[in-house]
């Protein structure tokens, strides 16, 4: 139980920005192999790996073309996500946080938090809903997707009904790197216009250089990728919490996560 409760002090403790990401052992398996994934929080490829805990978990699903199949554990299994693939191809792993919060003790901290991750002018919507600038909450969902090629990897990318996901347009497995990776940022069912994902690239020596990419207007982003390289995208949204949420959480903002990882071969 100690473990436990350590594992949720760290995710309820996080600096501004941390991430939240599903990290394959192995981005590329063979067709009788297992899949296997760590659930991952913190920054620049670096953080705390949390075990399985269903009560944190509210969907965790595999996708390989029309075929779609739910990822169960064991309480405290590690790595996390543990399952046969259920086809040769493009795996989809797909991850749902359940809500947590986070208290500001300081304006300054959000501060931060809203300029790393580009969400606009926030202070003037925060004073013009007579919010304090201190001693308020915000609550926090994650929405994790990672790209693994099962045999030869063919196949797409698709929406997976997170309500914020990062689509690949590219198969990076079976496109050439040359021609980069595409992706489009989706809110609901619309694209999101105009939007920051920050882009970490980590080398295969371990070094991890981060740069920032805007969506066009239908939502779409372009990256220059290399080989032997492993990437993670993600992109933050925030909205005032719902009068229901502010009830059950005290929480005053929402932050939605959208997070995709995926290698590119050697």
């Amino acid at each position: 139980m100690r473990a436990l409760s350590v594992i949720f002090c760290l995710l309820a403790a996080p600096a501004t920005a941390h991430e939240f990401w599903i990290a394959p052992l192995a981005y590329q398996v063979s067709s009788d192999d297992r899949l296997q994934a760590n659930l991952v929080n913190g920054e620049d490829f670096a953080g705390v790996t949390v075990p399985y805990l269903p009560r944190g978990i509210v969907n965790a699903l595999q996708f390989s073309g029309e075929t779609a199949a739910g990822i169960t554990g064991r309480p405290g299994d590690l790595p996390a996500l543990q399952m046969d693939p259920i086809g040769d191809g493009l795996a989809i792993l797909a991850y749902q946080s359940a809500p947590a919060t986070l208290d500001y003790a300081t304006w300054d901290k959000f501060q931060t938090f809203v300029d790393h991750k580009d969400l606009g002018d926030l202070r003037a919507l925060h004073q013009a809903r007579g919010l304090p600038d201190v001693g308020f909450t915000e609550t926090y969902t994650r929405y994790a997707k990672s790209l693994v090629s099962v045999g030869a990897g063919a196949g797409a990318d698709q929406r997976v009904g997170l309500e914020t996901e990062l689509v690949a347009l590219t198969n990076p497995y079976t496109a050439d790197p040359a021609g980069g990776f595409t992706v489009q940022l989706f809110y609901r069912n619309d694209p999101r216009a105009d939007a920051q994902i920050e882009v970490f690239a980590r080398s295969p020596e371990g070094a991890v250089t981060t740069s920032y990419i805007r969506t066009d207007a239908a939502g779409i982003g372009q990256i220059a990728v290399l080989p032997a390289h492993e990437y993670m995208l993600d992109a933050v949204l925030i909205r005032p919490a719902s009068a229901n949420l502010q009830e059950a959480s005290g929480a005053v903002w929402q932050t939605l996560w959208a997070n995709l990882t995926f290698a590119v071969p050697q």
